[in-house]
């Protein structure tokens, strides 16, 4: 968040109240000069001006930081002017001049300033709500415990090995929060905080990842059925969204957040999917259980939630209650995604249909699925074997010492002729 003052003073910022998020709030007087507010209370000068047309942004210093030397705000104006004045000359403070590598150099910003950036400029225009809350753990939970007290520049390819290196019992953590990284550093190149082409996140290897394929068996499908025509009238909404999942192969999200225009005769079209627009088909049984949900007048939702104007928002929770009723305990919601995609294997869908079906833009994305469709494959050629031996299995069985085709032919007697 950013706001506007008259003139910071140390009046002025002392009056500076913390709130739930960061804010920066910018002189009124000198531009580009600001105060960065932490939830915290935590009070850091800063400075951002163009150099040669690109952007730099300046960590001054903090101010009335317990431990912390106290830059009181004249102090930190005349250094932001300082930095105004090179600007103007064309001299880039961030880079060496005369061989002095810390000439006209102000202090770099931290990696959790470079974070807090991210989160707030980068994260919101780019990234859907899922996505935003994984980028938001990753720093939160991991990168800033980790790099945060840092300067963004000095941040090297050890630094964020080790860091790598710490969450190896969680491969998919791991590669998660080397991905958010690696794009927070092409931010900071971006933004002037670090140089071009310097992100110490390249070269390093992710780790292997063990995909889970967990998909329900026809018996559990049963069972399950069994369990969610039981619940039907304690968790309406839950077991509606439940079906839909395993009879349209949606994401949790699509079928959570689903609108009613979206809804046609025969497909649903999501606007906004995870890879862009799509419409998902609508196969009878998904008719029906959309049919068979009452609108709520005055809600857009498919699903609305406790309060007007919202969707539902927790399926996690009827979920355990739901798979522990069936004995599902190691089920997730995403594994009915997964089932969909095996059912259509064994019914004899291609993996490009099937990608089609799951929204995927990209083959690989796909061919996870590939080792059952060889199963598939196996069980069609079994079928096929077994039913030519059927038909045939008694010529096989006389052959059997003798020549199939030629089984009654006298020895040196040639077999008829085709």
């Amino acid at each position: 968040m950013a706001n506007r003052t008259s003139k910071l003073t140390d009046r002025a910022v002392d009056a500076l109240p913390a709130n739930d998020s960061d804010a920066v709030y910018w002189d009124g007087e000198l531009t580009g000069f600001g105060v960065r507010v932490r939830a915290s209370g935590r009070k850091t000068w800063v400075f951002q001006t163009r150099v040669r047309g690109r952007l730099r942004w300046f960590t001054l210093g903090h101010y009335g930081a317990p431990g912390i030397e106290n830059l009181g705000a004249e102090e930190a104006r005349a250094q932001a002017r300082q930095l105004l004045a090179l600007a103007k000359r064309g001299i880039d403070p961030r880079e060496d001049r005369d061989g002095d590598p810390d000439a006209y150099r102000a202090p770099s910003p931290s990696v959790a300033e470079l974070g807090q950036r991210f989160l707030d400029d980068y994260v919101p225009a780019h990234c859907k709500p899922g996505t935003q809350a994984l980028y938001r753990r990753m720093v939160e939970k991991f990168i800033v415990p980790a790099l945060g007290d840092m300067p963004a520049g000095d941040v090297q390819r050890k630094d964020v090995a080790e860091l790598h290196h710490s969450l190896r019992a969680t491969p998919y953590q791991a590669n998660r929060m080397l991905g958010v990284l690696s794009r927070m550093f092409v931010q900071a190149e971006i933004w002037g905080w670090r140089p071009d082409g310097s992100n110490p996140c390249r070269h390093l290897r992710q780790y292997k990842e063990h995909k889970r394929e967990r998909f329900l068996s026809p018996e559990e499908m049963a069972r399950l059925g069994a369990v969610l025509r039981a619940a039907e009238a304690e968790m309406p909404a839950a077991v509606a969204a439940f079906r839909l999942l395993l009879m349209t192969g949606c994401r949790k999200s699509e079928i959570r957040d689903l609108r009613w225009e979206y809804v046609t005769a025969d497909a649903i079209e999501l606007p906004d999917a995870k890879t862009g627009g799509r419409a998902v088909p609508l196969g009878p049984g998904a008719r029906a259980v959309l049919e068979s949900i009452p609108r709520t007048p005055g809600s857009p939702w498919v699903f609305p939630g406790r309060f007007p104007g919202t969707h539902l928002v927790d399926l996690q929770g009827p979920w355990k209650i739901i798979r522990k009723r069936a004995g599902l305990e190691d089920v997730r919601i995403h594994d009915l995604r997964h089932t969909f995609a095996s059912q259509a294997l064994a019914l004899g869908e291609s993996l490009t249909m099937i990608g089609k079906l799951l929204g995927h833009t990209q083959v690989q994305t796909t061919a996870r699925y590939a080792h059952l469709a060889r199963n598939s494959i196996q069980s069609a050629a079994a079928r096929i074997t077994d039913s030519i031996g059927d038909r045939i299995g008694d010529s096989i069985g006389d052959g059997i010492g003798g020549s199939i085709g030629g089984a009654h032919a006298q020895d040196g007697d040639p077999p008829d002729a085709a």
